[in-house]
């Protein structure tokens, strides 16, 4: 089955920027692949999967081009609306853009993050391991290392475009091994055969393979994923912060990129830094007050606010200024 629509400017809330939003490290999934002029990925729709492709001119209001196509029939309304909540798209910016404009620290964020919007997961587990995947590494060693998990151990489907992997289920990860040779006592010829091993280490996540394979084994038992979306945020936390490879900073970023928390506001070095240059005379402030201080000050945009001050630092030349 192959469909194609448009999602009209109206039909969403303020401008859309498809490059930033999908290149700006947010830990919900891997950055999509870029095509000529769309980007493609694989995701699941009423469970059957399907490969996606969206194309559209940023900040403007020309409609959003989709393209999907599926081995069995999904009705069109049900595409469109996971797009619509993948993208941020049921979001309404004007309104962020007010209660940023309130705030003259916040205010140069707009016109460097013009259409930026939340990177929401399409699959809640796969959120869980690259937020896990994502502590003290970078973005681009991240995302390598989720689309090796999805290559090694997903399940593989062909389209006219080429070829894509699901993301490997809880019971896949639990029972994956850790190691598959032990390299120390490798000979040289069979090192160089890595790339192919099927392993956790293999998929370049390193230390936190343990992480993931806890964190698969008390998903399936302990902890039931589709109902932390049911809680309040603080219970929410909480009950994320149980799971093995997961601090705060982790969690929130579970809880923002993965279910849409507005409250959940990531503390890594770097906000600490900014955030301490913009409001606290750049005083050295502990993550739990800077966590305490960006949920109390910006409230349900907490995490839009904390989006938006990364890339802000980022493009601004403040980041910069902070390395020194």
């Amino acid at each position: 089955m192959k469909t194609r629509f448009k999602i009209e400017a109206h039909e969403f809330k303020g401008p859309f920027d498809i490059e930033l939003t999908i290149g700006s490290g947010q830990t919900s999934q891997p950055a999509w692949e870029k095509k000529g002029k769309y980007f493609q990925e694989l995701i699941s729709v009423k469970n059957k999967p399907c490969l996606v492709k969206i194309s559209h001119a940023p900040n403007t209001d020309d409609p959003i081009d989709i393209i999907a196509e599926s081995k069995e029939e999904i009705e069109k309304e049900y595409i469109k609306a996971k797009i619509m909540e993948i993208f941020g798209l049921n979001d309404d910016l004007p309104k962020l853009y007010d209660f940023l404009r309130s705030d003259p620290k916040l205010e140069p964020t707009i016109d460097f993050c013009k259409g930026l919007r939340l990177f929401k997961a399409d699959n809640i587990f796969e959120s869980v391991v690259c937020s896990i995947t994502s502590a003290h590494n970078s973005i681009r060693q991240w995302n390598k290392a989720i689309n090796l998990l999805k290559e090694k151990f997903g399940d593989e489907y062909k389209f006219s475009s080429g070829t894509f992997y699901s993301f490997p289920s809880p019971q896949i990860l639990a029972n994956a091994p850790e190691h598959e040779f032990d390299e120390e006592t490798c000979n040289p010829e069979l090192l160089k055969t890595r790339a192919s091993w099927k392993d956790l280490r293999s998929c370049r996540v390193g230390y936190r393979s343990k992480y993931i394979i806890k964190a698969s084994e008390m998903v399936q038992s302990e902890i039931d994923l589709q109902k932390i979306n049911q809680m309040d945020y603080e219970t929410a936390f909480d009950t994320i912060l149980k799971i093995p490879g997961v601090g705060p900073k982790v969690g929130d970023c579970i809880l923002l990129y993965g279910y849409g928390f507005g409250k959940a506001f990531p503390v890594d070095i770097w906000i600490s830094r900014i955030v301490a240059e913009l409001y606290f005379d750049e005083k050295n402030v502990t993550n739990p007050k800077m966590r305490k201080f960006g949920i109390e000050r910006f409230g349900n945009y907490a995490g839009y606010t904390q989006l938006y001050l990364f890339h802000y630092a980022r493009k601004s030349g403040l980041m910069k200024t902070l390395k020194k």
